[in-house]
């Protein structure tokens, strides 16, 4: 299972910091990552981490966003930096995948969406 969790209310420029805490099973060996849906649009990739330090990002959160992840408690984190309206969204955290992948089909397991909000 995966729990994500820091979501809220921040206004433009400021800054957040996502967990998505997983229980039950390890995910050390496989793909997580981060979605965002906005209302009324389809759910999209936003970043990616494997077991490596190596990342991806869509190009709309590059340099903005850091995904990281603590291995020893089973955790992932995504810092958002330089928050702007567009970046509202329910963002999911996923996980399961073999490689780095932008695709939702790729991810197994998902987690039940936080709500980050970017309004002055």
């Amino acid at each position: 299972q995966l729990q994500a969790s820091g979501g809220g209310l921040v206004q433009p420029g400021g800054s957040l910091t996502l967990s998505c805490a997983a229980s039950g099973r390890t995910f050390s060996s496989s793909v997580m990552g981060w979605f965002r849906q906005a209302p009324g649009k389809e759910r999209e990739f936003v970043a990616a981490r494997g077991w490596s330090v190596v990342a991806t990002y869509a190009d709309s959160v590059k340099g903005r966003f850091t995904i990281s992840r603590d291995f020893a408690k089973n955790t992932m984190y995504l810092q958002m930096n330089s928050l702007k309206p567009e970046d509202t969204a329910v963002y999911y955290c996923a996980a399961g995948s073999s490689s780095i992948s932008r695709s939702r089909d790729a991810y197994g397991y998902w987690g039940q969406g936080t709500q980050v909000t970017v309004s002055s």
